[in-house]
């Protein structure tokens, strides 16, 4: 959701640093430092895109190599095992759907690594797995930054992320050039790994509650026998509107598209988010409610679409209804 919460480039607050998107040509000599980037979903696959127009040397590796196979095209070096990927790497980026797979991952790139390397953390993984991330390269002494990702598959492929960083400010140089080309802006969180998955969590929050209201609304137009448009129309240009509303409520109003960000993901970022609330001493009643419609969307076999799916969960008996 970059696109749509990112703020622009003039007069950035403290704590932001203003980045250049990638431009659209790629080079045909790869420039700069060497980049692995494991795992090839939505967002890997965009992101390893965005690196190699804007010149950077790039391999990649995904549990299933097919899913990686069509990033040849871009001039990505496809790699059949971890080790392999991560080998010449200068950074590492994992961009993979949970913990388990992160550490099952990241376990065997550590003892291929090169010792000046630098691995950058971009999976949602909670502040538990946080915890686990950075217990695992302090006992391998690896270089770890978390950047997590703001953003759906469109910003990814056109290098215009929002990344929510942490970690040892030392190796902000080293890796501003490389968040330069996936991102529009950078917001460093704190010095701590853990700090950048808090604020990812935070704004994941409110991302699912606002995809869950306009559903809501737009399910009680359709419901009242109003044109659902009408609540789009209505809050149009007035101080409740956000370009988000519109952009999700039309993709609600229309046949499922291109998924930007899984319903099942988002399930999974809800577990985390409840969890962190918990933790913290946050009554979670809100985020439970928002959760539990996901989940009835996904148990309508939406799990694999956009969240925008979740206005399902509005419609018990019709999941067809869309």
């Amino acid at each position: 959701m970059a696109e749509l919460i990112a703020q622009g480039q003039a007069d950035q607050p403290e704590g932001v640093a203003p980045s250049t998107p990638s431009t659209p040509s790629t080079p045909s000599t790869p420039i700069g430092p060497r980049i692995a980037v494991l795992g090839t979903g939505i967002m890997g696959a965009g992101v390893a895109r965005s690196l190699r127009r804007a010149g950077f040397p790039v391999t990649v590796w995904n549990r299933s190599i097919d899913r990686a196979q069509p990033l040849a095209a871009s001039g990505a070096v496809v790699a059949a095992s971890v080790a392999d990927a991560v080998r010449e790497a200068d950074v590492v980026i994992t961009t993979l759907f949970d913990v388990e797979a992160v550490l099952s991952v990241a376990q065997q790139a550590v003892g291929a690594m090169r010792s000046d390397a630098v691995w950058v953390q971009a999976a949602t993984v909670g502040l538990d797995g946080a915890e686990r991330v950075a217990q695992l390269a302090a006992t391998h002494d690896v270089s770890t930054v978390e950047a997590m990702m703001l953003g759906t598959r469109g910003p990814a492929e056109t290098g215009r992320l929002v990344l929510l960083v942490a970690g040892d400010p030392a190796l902000r140089e080293r890796l501003d050039p490389v968040f330069a080309a996936i991102s529009q802006k950078v917001v460093w969180a704190g010095k701590t790994i853990g700090q950048g998955t808090a604020l990812k969590l935070v704004c994941n929050a409110w991302i699912t509650t606002l995809t869950a209201a306009v559903g809501q609304s737009l399910a009680l137009a359709d419901g009242l026998g109003l044109d659902p448009n009408l609540f789009l129309e209505a809050i149009a240009d007035g101080p409740s509107d956000t370009p988000y509303a519109h952009v999700k409520g039309e993709a609600m109003l229309s046949a499922p598209g291109e998924t930007q960000f899984a319903l099942d993901g988002a399930r999974k970022d809800l577990v985390l988010i409840e969890e962190a609330a918990t933790r913290a001493g946050i009554r979670a009643s809100l985020v439970a409610a928002v959760r539990d419609l996901y989940d009835r969307s996904a148990a309508e076999g939406h799990g694999g679409e956009d969240i925008s799916a979740v206005i399902a969960g509005f419609r018990p008996g019709d999941p067809s209804a869309r």
